[in-house]
């Protein structure tokens, strides 16, 4: 491998391949700019990331004329959300009368919602996406962020860019390297995450079953079920201390129907802990520089709201940075209305994940008594049109967002795409 620098000059340089960077970078290609998107992996298969694709991400893709091509993708509907608290069953929302294209939740694996989202930027001549290309600092030159530094697999490269758009997640690089300064908001609980098998007497609609101390979540992935064991904040360690076999008959107790499965969980290699963090930046910009998505906002795992919060993010920038690139270099104050259009939303949904966690989540899991439904579960159990309350709260979100930035550049055929 031979070492050495190599430079490169963008319009859009978008650090991160996640939904955010994907979507963002697909939109710009799409308005005509020339983007470039460096991805530190070499590939999407990653476990247990954000695989809920909400309405209003549906909606989106409705609106670029993809949504046929994206259902073809291995994906589930869940039309309905249901819960069993305390031994009793409770429905939860209903996404029926919910007014967009798609009135479901499609359940796909992240990777493929980035390989099709990639798939389809790549057929834009002027796209281009660098695996393996890990950023590592910013580039600065008067005063603005010029560009970024990256390693790559063929070398040191200097990816100089008009503008820098940061979608990195929540451990972002690059708000780090910008020193943008983030708020940190408590919270009380993290989730263990694994994987249980199938059976085919198994509900498809109900995701959370609530017992005494214990909250367990399945998420259906076609042939097993992606299962998140909520835990008090840093107890991880007091439950791999009581041994598997005690983990074992805890997800038992909380999910009886998954008693014939336990067992599948032979070590804690299986059982990946996630970190819950909740914050966002004062500032998401500077001169030359945007962060959207996690690296803006790192969002609850409550409703599976992050992915599509992150895509509204990225459709918003580009509704609002295109035009700005077609009268030249968008100034910070076009960088400043992206974060005034999402910061609303972002700060609303915010609010409703902690209120859930902190007067919810953490008394359930500190009681030592199976629960009884609250009364505002119970109202949604008893009237079927309160559902769609919940339904479009979740599944459109705050200020849904739609396509405006224009179609400016061609598409290749796939058949394009494959030849190279």
């Amino acid at each position: 491998m031979a070492w050495g620098k190599k430079v490169m000059r963008t319009q859009l340089a978008i650090v991160g391949g996640g939904p955010a960077g994907m979507m963002h970078g697909l939109l710009m290609a799409r308005a005509g700019l020339d983007v470039v998107v460096v991805e530190k992996h070499g590939d999407f298969l990653r476990d247990f990331r954000g695989d809920t694709v909400h309405p209003s991400t549906l909606q989106v893709i409705h609106e670029l004329g993809l949504l046929e091509d994206f259902l073809k993708r291995p994906h589930q509907k869940l039309r309905e959300m249901s819960g069993v608290i305390g031994g009793v069953p409770v429905k939860l929302a209903d996404f029926k009368n919910v007014r967009t294209q798609c009135r479901f939740i499609a359940m796909m694996p992240q990777w493929e919602f980035l390989d099709f989202l990639s798939a389809h930027a790549r057929r834009y001549p002027n796209f281009r996406l660098l695996m393996e290309a890990e950023a590592t600092d910013l580039i600065e030159e008067g005063g603005r962020v010029a560009g970024v530094i990256a390693d790559t697999q063929q070398g040191r490269l200097e990816l100089k860019a008009d503008l820098v758009v940061g979608c990195d997640g929540r451990h972002s690089l690059v708000r780090e390297k910008a020193g943008l300064p983030l708020i940190e908001f408590g919270v009380p609980i993290d989730v263990l995450w694994m994987k249980l098998s199938k059976s085919p007497t198994d509900s498809p609609t109900t995701l959370g079953r609530i017992a005494a101390g214990l909250i367990f979540v399945t998420l259906d992935r076609g042939d097993y079920w992606q299962c998140a064991l909520v835990i008090a904040k840093g107890g991880a360690e007091t439950f791999r201390a009581a041994g598997l076999e005690a983990f074992r008959q805890s997800i038992a107790k909380v999910a009886p129907t998954f008693a014939d499965r336990v067992h599948e969980l032979q070590d804690w290699g299986q059982i990946k802990l996630l970190t819950v963090k909740v914050n966002r930046l004062r500032e998401w910009c500077r001169p030359g520089l945007l962060c959207i998505g996690d690296a803006a906002h790192a969002m609850s795992p409550i409703g599976g709201i992050g992915i599509n919060l992150a895509i509204q993010d990225a459709v918003a920038a580009a509704n609002i940075l295109a035009p700005s690139f077609a009268r030249g270099t968008p100034s910070l104050d076009d960088l400043k209305r992206v974060q005034r259009r999402r910061e609303f939303p972002t700060r609303m949904t915010q609010n409703f994940q902690m209120a859930i966690q902190n007067n919810v989540m953490t008394r359930m899991l500190a009681t030592k008594e199976n629960p009884k439904p609250p009364l505002p579960v119970r109202l949604l159990n008893r009237f079927p049109r309160l559902r769609g309350l919940p339904a479009r709260f979740i599944g459109l979100g705050i200020r849904p967002e739609h396509v405006q930035s224009p179609a400016a550049a061609e598409p290749r055929a796939a058949e394009a795409i494959a030849a190279e």
